[in-house]
């Protein structure tokens, strides 16, 4: 009788373990929400403070190039391949619908030289006040409330913009999105 009681309690104990692993996984990479449409662009609040740091650097003779805004899912892995299964280096470390792009919440830059070429120098001084217009475009930015990728500890994204708009990627997933007209704290 002993044995038939541990034995019971024992499945018990697993099946709650389990399900709540279960629960754990679905908190941590929860599925899309196919009931609530995913963006096709950016945020309008996105859009206008990116070509507003765009105005803003060039009144600082920075000019400023936007390399990438929304990405789709299929996009995001394609990007996500790179350096694993695609030739390249490694670029980014979010599969799609990991990523504040998927949800037109994000955009990468680089400066422009006086010929005109990208670059992804932080170092570089085109307008020649002895500053880095690479951190001064990163001020500006911060200002209108973007968070920059150069500030995580994990992967150091230094061309990376975002606005969250107190949101996380799971609850992006789990069909949360900002309002249209949604301010930042410097905004407001």
């Amino acid at each position: 009788m002993k044995i038939k009681l541990f034995g019971s309690a024992f499945i018990s104990f697993i099946l709650i373990l389990m399900a709540l692993l279960l629960y754990y996984q679905f908190l941590i990479n929860p599925s899309i929400n196919e009931n609530v449409p995913l963006p096709q662009d950016l945020h309008p609040k996105v859009q206008q403070n990116k070509e507003t740091l765009i105005q803003q650097a060039a009144d600082k003779g920075i000019r400023v190039i936007v390399t990438d805004g929304f990405r789709s899912f299929q996009d995001q892995d394609m990007l996500y391949e790179k350096g694993r299964s695609a030739d390249g280096s490694i670029v980014t470390h979010a599969k799609g619908g990991e990523s504040f792009h998927n949800f037109g919440l994000a955009i990468d830059f680089a400066l422009l030289t006086a010929e005109g070429k990208a670059i992804w120098d932080i170092a570089y001084d085109g307008n020649g006040n002895a500053q880095s217009d690479w951190m001064e475009v990163v001020a500006l930015a911060k200002e209108l409330g973007f968070e920059w990728g150069g500030d995580w500890t994990h992967f150091k994204d230094y061309p990376h913009l975002e606005m969250r708009f107190g949101l996380s990627i799971n609850e992006l997933k789990r069909g949360k999105r900002p309002p249209e007209d949604s301010l930042t704290a410097s905004q407001k």
